[in-house]
């Protein structure tokens, strides 16, 4: 699980999202509202929800600029499938195969969000434990 979660709010623009994307280098993001979870949107939502022609100075229009000034409302996944901190990585897995997402956030009893799980969390946990039984047969 990744502890440090950054979050959007709804109402923030597809400029916003993208750039928090380009700058923090993931996946998929949790959007808050009053301290709630209400979404997730993923980079491959933004890419999908904004004209190609964005940023370039030959080829971008108006209409294409204008693309960024969506809100993140409008593209987010509602309703997220979320899991607890107590589950184990295979339940995580299970899950994740399960509903089709390709994260999990993380919360507590109370509502609150902890953190997140990622299909690359789950990879780095398998390569972990990869190193781990190589380093006992060597023994």
């Amino acid at each position: 699980m990744t502890l440090h979660t950054v979050t959007l709010h709804p109402d923030d623009s597809l400029r916003t999202a993208a750039s928090l994307f380009e700058r923090e280098h993931f996946h998929h993001v949790v959007v808050l509202e009053h301290g709630r979870v209400v979404g997730v949107v993923s980079d491959r939502d933004i890419l999908k929800s904004i004209s190609p022609f964005v940023g370039n100075p030959l080829l971008e229009r108006f209409q294409d600029a204008s693309t960024l000034k969506k809100r993140v409302h409008q593209i987010m996944s509602r309703k997220p499938v979320t899991i607890g901190p107590e589950r184990s990585v295979a339940d995580a897995a299970r899950v994740m195969l399960t509903e089709h997402v390709s994260c999990l956030p993380v919360m507590s009893d109370d509502g609150q969000l902890i953190g997140i799980v990622t299909v690359r969390d789950l990879i780095a946990q398998l390569v972990d434990m990869k190193t781990v039984e190589e380093k006992c047969a060597a023994l």
